[in-house]
């Protein structure tokens, strides 16, 4: 069985043996899909995790501030962080559990209810972008090489 004519690009663009490691690969594409949603979502004055935070509030209402963290794999002082640049700016409440007094809640306000709303057309904007780069088996199959990773 013959092999197919390959032949390694004679430049390798100036990084070298870099070029080999996975965790490199995995940050230049971090880098790229995270400078695409900034730019996305500049005119929201909004970054990645308050809008995780908002759109799990939405799914889960009056979920716990631990719970977020948790779900979020985050630590609680930058989820607490993020709940009050959020409170600040009147998109969510504080309240106390029924069930449990130490137990904090969260719940949308209108002005994040909306917020939310901008944030989801603009994250459609952006996965579009970023899923046009895959046929959809690349895609699903990509999905569950990530989820090997961080899963």
């Amino acid at each position: 069985m013959t092999q197919p004519n390959y032949a390694p690009p004679t430049d390798d663009g100036g990084i070298g043996a870099i070029g080999d490691i996975l965790g490199f690969h995995i940050r230049l594409a971090h880098g790229a899909v995270y400078r695409h949603f900034m730019d996305t979502f500049e005119h929201l004055g909004l970054t990645q995790k308050q809008v995780s935070v908002l759109w799990l509030m939405d799914d889960h209402p009056g979920i716990a501030q631990a719970e977020l963290a948790r779900r979020l794999q985050m630590d609680r002082a930058t989820v607490m962080a993020i709940v009050n640049r959020l409170q600040a700016r009147d998109f969510l409440e504080r309240g106390q559990s029924s069930e449990d007094r130490r137990r904090q809640t969260l719940t949308l306000r209108p002005a994040g209810k909306a917020a939310l709303v901008e944030a989801r057309k603009a994250i459609a904007e952006h996965e579009k972008w970023l899923k046009q780069r895959f046929n959809k088996r690349e895609f699903k199959q990509l999905i569950g090489l990530l989820t090997r990773i961080h899963g």
